[in-house]
């Protein structure tokens, strides 16, 4: 018998860590999901019984892998997955959908990936830390959005220092620090004309090292960033504001509000002021 609880995270502006949505399912026998690709990161932890997932791995060729209690499962965005409960056996499992500036780095120190999506605890008391946190989430949808990303964050770290599969290579603490001088002077200057090349010119770095090492650390080129934080930054002025969509494009480095428009339709899908009638909060 299916036994499904989910909730869908309402619409925030969180840059470093932000939910979509989480919950928690009883499956019944051979229930399936897929195939099917997720926007953002997708974390299963099963609770009893099993199933298995199977996976696109980096160079899309399809992994099965048999998943049990106590262990959990990653999705990574974009990649093709398809998840079935065993027959006899079926799994419990809840989850959590997420993404943000630091998602990749975390679940990467936990040792989970495209190629390695399978969760094992090496330490059982910082597991059901993890899970508590997960459950606490799940029970409390109600919660302010804020409190939620607390507990988002508490979440993470437990999962991380539960498996503490991966050792920081040489070189990640430095690369930390370009990456952080980055996201400042993105924050302080994208309302300005700025390119991909003064971003790595503040780094003292070439364009396509930059490049390289900023996709690697945050998941997205520096050219999708800068769009992604530009857009985000006008959704929370149409959001909070009585600007005009025009002076909103201006003021997030469009000069021309027919460029601003378009770019904004490709990344939520509707045009500014649909968005706005959709979402504005009466002022």
């Amino acid at each position: 018998m299916q036994d499904l609880s989910f909730s869908i995270f309402p619409t925030e502006n969180f840059v470093d860590l932000g939910l979509f949505q989480f919950g928690k399912e009883r499956c019944s026998p051979s229930h399936s999901f897929g195939p099917a690709k997720r926007n953002h990161f997708l974390f299963h932890y099963v609770i009893s019984g099993m199933g298995v997932l199977m996976a696109d791995d980096s160079k899309g060729v399809t992994r099965t892998y048999r998943v049990k209690s106590r262990d959990g499962f990653l999705i990574m965005p974009n990649q093709t997955t398809t998840y079935i409960a065993d027959n006899d056996m079926p799994w419990e499992y809840c989850w959590i959908e997420f993404d943000g500036l630091r998602a990749k780095g975390i679940l990467e120190s936990a040792g989970l990936g495209t190629d390695s999506p399978i969760y094992h605890a090496r330490h059982n008391d910082l597991r059901e830390d993890m899970v508590r946190e997960m459950l606490y989430i799940s029970d409390n949808s109600a919660l302010p959005p804020i409190h939620l990303i607390g507990h988002l964050y508490l979440f993470l770290d437990y999962l991380m220092r539960s498996s503490a599969s991966k050792i920081l290579q040489s070189g990640s603490k430095l690369r930390d620090f370009y990456i952080h001088e980055a996201l400042e002077y993105i924050e302080h200057n994208f309302q300005n004309n700025i390119s991909v090349e003064d971003i790595a010119a503040v780094c003292g770095l070439n364009r396509s090292y930059f490049g390289k090492i900023f996709k690697e650390a945050i998941g997205k080129t520096p050219q999708e960033f800068l769009l992604s934080y530009r857009m985000s930054k006008a959704a929370e002025l149409m959001k909070l504001t009585k600007l005009s969509i025009g002076d909103i494009g201006a003021a997030v480095g469009y000069a021309s509000p027919l460029h601003f428009s378009r770019a904004f339709k490709n990344t939520y899908g509707v045009s500014p002021r649909e968005w706005r009638n959709t979402n504005k909060i009466k002022l």
